[in-house]
């Protein structure tokens, strides 16, 4: 992207793009090459609550819309952004790093969750309930909680933003939206969509800006219902102490370290094939990626020596590039902690078979990005931080199990619970597996279990509450009970 393609960002409020009140303004960098994508305002706090007073006052109107025309809206913006897909996901490598043909795919599924959303804007039921006296009704209905602050992550950018505004909308509530510092330009990108499908002003406003700023006013702001967060754990839980003060509706999808258990008796060649797409997808910067890769002691060499030879295919570089597999890691803070702990688990043990360093580009123009080599671990341990920590980055450990006891209590030790993989033949292997493992989502031979129409959420330490599917709406959505004597 030269100088005069440089995206201009503003902050979209009540209607209108607009500048921060102080009119500050900060460079968007391309992490593979550390050019300018372009400038985004850095909000205030004054920014921050006026996007909240102008949701609030659309609140009043939006929830009161019929629910057919609050879907068509939301239906059409999802259309558009499908028609709009490569220069969405041009932006969204720009700023991110991922390779195109997954922002493409990132984009196609944000577009899915509008559409699927905005057709269950159509089936908010309530429901009557017998009541024990003749001139008595029970009726109980669902309301749309208010205005809710959505804060969206850097490594989804756009499929985030969707799966938190989508419901919102659908359930009649009003948005203010937060992306990550990192990636504030896609989100730009899509509010360009709702803005051209004629939302009414105020019912969704982008504050691009610190968390430290945003974050705080929404937090103390009691015209905000309800936070939407996706983030780190160490985040979401200060989120949850300073929303406690007004029992402030919260959903928080947070860190993961996804256990990946391969069976003696598991189609070898799938799941090698659905390792190197769960680990290495997004240069392994995904909260569901394999973290922990599990192999039964009988197969372990035959699934070391088959995900070697593919691992060492992966192309790596620049994700505008056609081929390009593995982009850079987000920023050189993130490298550093991925190569901390394989150095870590080099000194206790671990064996190096493939990568384990920084990767050094032939072109130039690479020098910026914080690459890291596609890796793979073996005789790796519990000891290890690689097999405690959240790994954001394109490191796959290799652990040996022996028993189906061993592995489910080595799965469920640590204190996340969001994804866990397994691969087995055994039907009665895969049902105790999924009972067993103490996580949100559970991949029984699959890798990529994220679909619209399903719930997405942690156990333990990993979230609270779901987004995706049905019961992603039900946490925008208040329950209210009347009781009516006829008279």
């Amino acid at each position: 992207m030269n100088e005069a393609s440089k995206m201009e960002g503003r902050m979209y409020m009540n209607g209108e793009w607009v500048p921060s009140i102080r009119s500050s303004v900060r460079d968007v960098l391309n992490p593979a090459t550390g050019s300018v994508v372009g400038t985004i305002p850095a909000a205030t706090r004054e920014d921050a609550a006026r996007a909240v007073d102008y949701a609030h006052d659309a609140f009043q109107t939006w929830s009161r819309m019929p629910a057919p025309s609050r879907a068509a809206l939301i239906i059409i913006a999802g259309e558009k952004i499908k028609q709009r897909k490569h220069e969405i996901a041009e932006i969204l490598t720009l700023e991110q790093g991922k390779p195109l043909a997954e922002s493409i795919g990132e984009v196609m599924i944000a577009a899915d969750y509008l559409i699927w959303y905005g057709q269950e804007a159509r089936r908010i039921y309530g429901e009557t309930i017998p009541a024990s006296a003749e001139d008595k009704r029970i009726i109980v209905i669902r309301q749309p909680v208010g205005v809710v602050g959505a804060i969206t992550p850097w490594n989804f950018p756009a499929s985030m933003i969707a799966r938190k505004i989508g419901p919102a909308l659908a359930a009649g509530c009003t948005v203010v939206l937060k992306p990550a510092d990192a990636t504030p330009l896609t989100a730009v990108k899509l509010m360009e969509v709702f803005h051209e499908c004629g939302f009414p002003p105020g019912v969704i406003n982008l504050v691009t800006g610190k968390g430290s700023v945003v974050g705080a006013e929404w937090l103390a702001n009691k015209k905000v219902s309800k936070i939407a967060f996706t983030g780190s754990t160490e985040v979401g839980k200060l989120l949850l102490q300073d929303a406690a003060s007004q029992v402030k509706r919260m959903t928080m999808e947070l860190g993961g370290h996804a256990p990946f258990i391969v069976f003696d008796d598991a189609n070898l060649d799938e799941a090698v094939e659905a390792c190197l797409v769960s680990k290495y997808r997004n240069a392994g910067q995904t909260c569901i990626c394999a973290n922990r890769v599990y192999v039964q002691a009988g197969i372990i060499e035959a699934f070391t020596v088959k995900l070697l030879e593919k691992v060492k295919q992966l192309k790596i570089g620049d994700g505008m590039e056609p081929g390009v597999e593995i982009g850079p890691l987000i920023n050189e803070e993130a490298r550093s902690k991925v190569l901390q702990q394989v150095e870590d688990a080099l000194g206790k043990g671990a064996r190096l078979l493939h990568g384990g360093k920084s990767w050094e580009p032939d072109n130039s123009t690479l020098s910026y990005g914080a690459f890291v080599e596609p890796t793979l671990l073996t005789d790796v341990d519990e000891s290890m931080a690689i097999c405690r920590e959240e790994t954001f980055g394109p490191i796959a450990p290799l652990i040996t199990f022996r028993t189906e006891e061993e592995v489910l209590a080595k799965a469920n030790s640590l204190e996340f619970g969001l994804a866990a993989y397994a691969f087995t033949q055994d039907l009665g292997r895969s049902i105790r597996i999924s009972e067993g493992l103490q996580y949100g989502i559970v991949g029984i031979n699959d890798a990529l279990p994220t679909v619209v129409q399903a719930p997405f959420g942690g156990w333990k330490e990993s979230g609270l509450g779901s987004e995706g599917g049905r019961q992603g709406l039900d946490g925008f959505l208040e329950t209210k009970y009347i009781s009516i004597k006829m008279v």
